[in-house]
């Protein structure tokens, strides 16, 4: 059964890019491989810095969008406050 994942990724530029997936391995190795998100091709490697798990796809979308529009300080105070979600790339 596929989770569904919004997750946050730190950029080798030091920029953060949000999205969701039902795949997260999968879709992290594609932004590593460069066929992920146009914004992260030319910013790689990764590295996943943040996730959070929905049952549904919906969910993870609306939670994406919330993140999203957070800016860069809340974005890294979210990060902080899981450090269960250990970086790997």
């Amino acid at each position: 059964m596929a989770s569904n994942v919004t997750y946050i990724l730190r950029c080798a530029d030091g920029t953060l890019y949000t999205g969701w997936t039902n795949d997260l391995e999968r879709r992290l190795q594609a932004h590593n491989a460069g066929i992920g998100a146009k914004y992260t091709r030319p910013r790689r490697p990764v590295t996943l810095v943040y996730q959070e798990t929905f049952p549904s796809k919906q969910q993870a979308m609306r939670r994406e969008w919330e993140i999203k529009q957070l800016s860069r300080p809340e974005k890294l105070q979210l990060i902080a406050q899981r450090p269960e979600a250990k970086e790997k790339p």
